[in-house]
This record gives structure tokens, sequence and C-alpha cells, in this order.
């Protein structure tokens, strides 16, 4: 398995999340994809189990059991280089899903948080959404939320080094 650049950025917010108490799944990675098939970006995919039924058989979930099946938390950094073919322009996002029995979700939606957000950032939206504070909106797909509070938190300390390692990345990736 490669190292990726964002890497410790991850392992942070993952260390943030479990010291908060908030149970993850063995489903989280980090990688490089694809978008198009033409240029790679940055991800991560981060799996919570809220409710602590994410590995239970269906029929031993109660009935209207909040996040039955898990909470996914995305980050991604884009080239930027398809931008003009509906991809997203360069740069970092965060984003959440809530989790179907077969493992798929609905579009995602735009967590309120900074690109680089902090860990405790990342812990205190991933709060709201649990409490569904912070909720998707139906009538978008788009990513769209509800939620009037603004941006949650601050940047990760370490941000500006995060910024070099997957700037150097996506030159790079641009150059092949």
């Amino acid at each position: 398995m490669s190292t990726q650049p964002h890497d410790p950025y991850i392992t942070a917010v993952c260390d943030a999340l479990t010291t908060a108490g908030l149970t993850l799944t063995d489903y989280c990675w980090t990688d490089d994809g694809e978008s198009r098939g033409t240029y790679c970006y940055l991800n991560a995919v981060i799996t919570l189990d809220p409710s602590g039924t994410v590995s239970s058989d269906r029929e031993d979930i109660p009935a209207g059991t909040a996040w039955p099946h898990g909470l996914i938390l995305i980050w991604e950094w884009h080239t930027g280089i398809e931008a003009d073919q509906g991809e997203p322009d360069r740069g970092p996002s965060w984003q959440f899903a809530e989790l179907k029995a077969d493992g798929s979700s609905q579009y995602p939606s735009t967590l309120p948080v900074y690109g680089y957000a902090s860990p405790a950032a990342i812990v205190d939206a991933a709060r709201k959404v649990i409490a569904r504070e912070i909720k998707p909106n139906p009538y978008s797909t788009f990513g769209a939320v509800f939620w009037d509070g603004g941006i949650i938190g601050d940047t990760w300390d370490r941000h500006t080094e995060l910024d070099a390692a997957c700037e150097a990345w996506g030159n790079k990736e641009a150059s092949e």
C-alpha cells in the first residue's frame, strides 16, 4: 500500500474522532482515485458507527435506529484539471453521507468545515450530523445541507504543510 500525502492528516482526524468516543469501523482508508478515468484526486473515507449496529445482522437492528448502517465522512483533494467538465475546483473538501443496508449511499452532502479543517472541527461537525443538526437537503442533488451555523471550527495547525504536499502531488499528476 502506498503512502498518500494526506495520510498524517486523516490519521489525526481518526485519532480525534476515536478520542471523542465516536466509533470508527474497519471501512476507513486513504487513496487516490480517478475522476472520469483521466486525472486522479486524493481521497479518504472514514466510516463511523454512531448506533453501534454496523456489524449487526439487518434483522437484529431495531426499527427506527438512527444511523443503522453507518455514517461516512469523505475528504477529497482535486487537481481542478477537469473543473470545466463539472469536476470540483482545485483543493480540498469534506462531505458526509448516511450509508444504506447494501453499503451504498445517497449523493454526499457538504460538511460545513474548512477543507483542511482541524480534527476538533471534524469531531464537532460529525456530532452535529449525528444529532441531525446538520442534514442533507433532500431537494438538492449537489450536496447542499440544512444548516445555518456557518463554517464549523478552524483549520488544522499543519494545514500549510498538508497543502504543500497535496499541491506537489497535484502538480506531478498534472504533468503526467
